[in-house]
């Protein structure tokens, strides 16, 4: 997520009422999680196992809850709760904007687009042109579609992310300030669900084709022309690789990739990244040749056993 301008460490630091190390003057120009950072953005860090990764990522701000050592070229905001505060700079920067009619005044539609009725366009959405939007639609704000998308009934773009802190007195949510971007001659079936990116974008690219009843976790990325079908429920920050095949039921683990025109068979965990160019089946997951080796050898235990008596 980008600021709309170039904000100051200190005026960060006077936000979030809390101290800093570095230059007053140092230029902050956004937030981000820490696998999309860039220089100028702030990452938040809470516990000492990611101190490190934090410091050295391409993050120039690092919000952490410890003094330590500021790297060269870095600065640092003191918090006694990066979550929270994290929290706080989403709210002041991407507030949540009431909507009271159908198709807010700020969204922007091209030309030969068609939606159905009963269908719900937030505040700063940008549709292309000639896409057609079922019925019973919704469309959360700041989403960003290209031309000729078909979105099928029932589906939801740019819920929120499901990313929680446990705390003493229960859960407490990770606010989401990103958005989804559908990019030309998407498909999108009835009934799927699209969370939006914590702070960046969760990406459909150009042709990709999804059936009913699909889940796209936050931040994930879908390449072009892949065919994802039904029930298949896509874990946070995903990368799926162009021209990938993925068959009903299957279930990702969150942060992996799937490399390029790799084909998962239906009711597989992907519980790891894999490469490109092969078929996939099981959990955990394997090639599908050895895996359905396995499980013909299977077959063959109790006639082993027998002639074993």
């Amino acid at each position: 997520m980008k600021f709309p301008k170039v904000y100051s460490l200190e005026e960060i630091a006077n936000l979030l009422n809390c101290e800093f190390i570095g230059d007053k003057n140092f230029q902050v120009l956004g937030m981000n999680e820490i696998h999309v950072v860039e220089p100028g953005d702030i990452v938040f860090v809470d516990h000492p196992k990611y101190y490190d990764k934090a410091l050295q990522s391409a993050a120039t701000i690092v919000l952490i809850n410890k003094k330590v050592d500021c790297p060269e070229g870095k600065a640092l905001l003191i918090s006694d709760d990066p979550f929270r505060d994290f929290n706080t700079l989403t709210k002041h920067f991407k507030p949540f904007q009431f909507a009271n009619v159908a198709i807010a005044s700020s969204a922007e539609i091209g030309e030969g687009t068609l939606i159905q009725p009963n269908s719900f366009i937030g505040n700063h959405v940008k549709i292309g042109k000639n896409c057609l939007i079922h019925s019973n639609v919704s469309i959360y704000d700041h989403t960003v579609i290209g031309d000729n998308v078909i979105i099928h009934a029932g589906t939801i773009l740019g819920a929120d992310a499901f990313y929680y802190k446990k705390r003493p007195e229960g859960f407490d949510q990770l606010i989401s300030g990103g958005r989804v971007v559908i990019e030309d001659n998407v498909g999108i079936g009835a009934l799927c669900t699209i969370d939006k990116g914590v702070t960046g974008d969760t990406t459909i690219k150009e042709g990709t084709k999804i059936d009913n009843q699909v889940h796209v976790g936050h931040d994930s990325v879908i390449g072009k022309k892949c065919l994802i079908a039904s029930q298949t429920g896509i874990a946070g920050c995903v990368v799926i690789e162009d021209e990938v095949t993925i068959w009903g039921q299957v279930g990702t683990t969150s942060g992996i990739t799937i490399g390029a025109k790799a084909v998962i068979m239906g009711q597989t965990g992907v519980t790891k990244s894999v490469e490109g160019g092969k078929s996939y089946f099981g959990t955990p997951i394997e090639e599908s040749r050895e895996k359905l080796k396995q499980l013909a050898n299977i077959k063959k235990i109790p006639e082993i056993l027998n002639k074993l008596k």
